[in-house]
């Protein structure tokens, strides 16, 4: 674990049943670890199985693709799941997640843009306790909006559906909108801040966030508008005192060393993993990183009720 600066941070290493108090640091801590030798992911079993991606109607412990209603008539969809102990009269939190960039393909990492790619809320979960929605990044392409598998496709169409369809899954299907954590991996990761923190409306939605890989405003040669440090930092000044994980393959040093470098202080967990693989899949084997990560997202302070204000000072976890 570690935090910048003068900030809040949460210590999930000390043991995985019970995290210890928050409490108030000047330097970074300590690193989430999980060995000294770096290893392939793909050499640990898997643990959890994700549930096939299905057209039809949502349900308990299914996973359905669907279309919020202004997009009805266009080639645009996310995949939402209802977890095994759904009932539609309990407020359950909300996991929202972004994929990676499609067409990497490195050994057997391969990402291919899509939100079927997506599987950090379910890992984190294992399919009970929180509605997970796979969100789409949208383009219009002649004329015909549908999901973009590379980068953001129209910033703001992109974030109007984010924020119609985190609304529509609350009403609909009991999600709490004060309990919604931003995930993603790579492209996702730094859209949690990219897209996450855009501007002042949908910076409101994120009780949290879980990145994955990368961070916005860490390299500035991405080539997309705003990419630059300058803009980053504005979008970072949005986020508060609200929780955020990072974790990364080999080491998150060059993150912690943007994040200082910046000033903003806040509530960051780091987690590095001894392996070099670019990929999500670690969430779903066997691997002590996933049990720190489950230890985040089941913390009181990850799933409590906020409120967020636009002037950026005030963030309320009850």
């Amino acid at each position: 674990m570690g935090v910048m600066a003068v900030a809040i941070g949460l210590n999930l290493m000390a043991a995985y049943t019970k995290p210890e108090p928050e409490k108030l640091i000047t330097q970074p801590e300590e690193k989430v670890s999980v060995g000294d030798e770096p290893q392939s992911v793909y050499d640990f079993p898997v643990t959890v199985k994700l549930p096939a991606v299905l057209n039809g109607n949502p349900g308990a412990g299914k996973r359905v693709r669907m279309t919020t209603p202004d997009w009805t008539e266009t080639s645009v969809y996310h995949t939402l799941y209802l977890p095994k102990d759904w009932n539609r009269n309990a407020k359950l939190p909300v996991i929202v997640e972004y994929a990676g960039n499609g067409g990497y393909i490195k050994g057997l990492d391969v990402s291919h843009g899509t939100v079927e790619d997506c599987c950090l809320g379910y890992g984190l979960t294992s399919g009970s306790g929180a509605i997970w929605i796979t969100m789409p990044f949208v383009e219009v392409k002649n004329g015909l909006k549908q999901n973009c598998t590379v980068w953001w496709g129209d910033i703001e169409e992109t974030k109007r559906y984010c924020t119609e369809t985190v609304r529509d899954v609350c009403e609909q299907f009991g999600g709490d909108p004060n309990r919604v954590i931003l995930a993603g991996f790579s492209r996702g990761a730094i859209a949690c801040f990219y897209i996450g923190l855009h501007d002042d409306q949908i910076a409101g939605l994120w009780s949290g966030f879980f990145c994955h890989s990368h961070l916005d405003g860490v390299r500035e040669n991405w080539g997309y508008p705003g990419a630059d440090r300058a803009s980053a930092l504005i979008r970072l000044k949005r986020l508060g005192n609200r929780p955020v994980w990072i974790s990364q393959e080999n080491t998150t040093d060059d993150i912690q060393q943007y994040l200082k470098e910046t000033g903003v202080t806040g509530r960051f967990t780091f987690a590095s993993l001894p392996y070099p693989n670019h990929t999500i899949q670690w969430i779903l084997r066997d691997l002590p990183i996933r049990l720190e990560a489950i230890n985040w997202w089941n913390s009181k302070n990850i799933q409590a009720q906020h409120r967020y204000e636009n002037d950026f000072k005030t963030v309320e976890i009850i």
